[in-house]
């Protein structure tokens, strides 16, 4: 059973307060975690496909579709022939970082926790949030394109082709493992059923304004106010 500590912020299964430099790293999901928009759902919208492509999206977040590199693979087939610009305009027009992201990813720094950002979204926009916020790594999926427009696939990288949820619990896993770290000094970060394997894997989880069954297995679960709101758990 989860506890209201405060209005909007539930924890469960540990006793607050934690000190966030017992932890050494800190890994986010990016779209509607550190960012407001679902990116493939913003892209769509310039394709006039928007409803339909966040109707998957919505329906992948919640879990009912199990295979989520599926549901990738359709939601990006139709974005093909959207061009490259299209992208540049969500990222001026529409995407901005969260409410206390930059309080609580600068905490996490000051304690001297490296910051991984893994994301089933898109190297367009998760490379210009690794530098934004400085983060350490960042992996997430890249864009199929040709002639300056989307080809409705993705670009098969040395590490494999999609990032999903058992990517991100990979992911989560080697950098731990890279740094000579349990996975109890890690935190995840999320909001959707794909962050829940990393979320498992963490010392600390952390949902963002979650979906109902990823609120219903985080240790921190912040329903109203920004992420910084972490903090009145994790004290420096």
């Amino acid at each position: 059973m989860s506890q209201e500590l405060s209005p909007g912020l539930f924890i469960r299964g540990f006793t607050p307060p934690l000190r966030l430099a017992d932890f050494r790293l800190v890994a986010f999901d990016m779209d509607s975690t550190l960012i407001n928009i679902e990116c493939v759902d913003e892209i769509a919208d310039a394709a006039g496909r928007k409803a339909e492509v966040a109707e998957i999206t919505e329906a992948a977040m919640r879990g009912e579709i199990a295979d989520y590199k599926d549901s990738l693979r359709r939601r990006v087939a139709l974005l093909a022939g959207v061009p490259v610009s299209a992208l540049e305009k969500v990222w001026t027009d529409k995407l901005r970082l969260n409410p206390g992201v930059e309080t609580f990813v600068q905490a996490c720094q000051a304690a001297g926790l490296k910051t991984l950002l893994v994301s089933g979204g898109f190297t367009f926009f998760s490379e210009r949030i690794r530098d934004q916020l400085q983060l350490d790594f960042a992996r997430a999926n890249t864009l199929g394109v040709a002639h300056g427009k989307l080809t409705g696939t993705l670009f098969d990288r040395p590490w494999g082709d999609i990032v999903d949820g058992a990517e991100k619990k990979r992911v989560l896993l080697e950098v731990a493992e890279l740094m000579g770290i349990d996975t109890a000094q890690c935190i995840a970060v999320g909001d959707g059923a794909n962050d829940l394997p990393m979320m498992g894997a963490a010392g600390l989880s952390i949902a963002y304004h979650p979906k109902p069954a990823v609120r219903e297995r985080a240790m921190i679960s912040i329903m109203s106010g920004g992420m910084d709101r972490a903090l009145e758990v994790l004290q420096p």
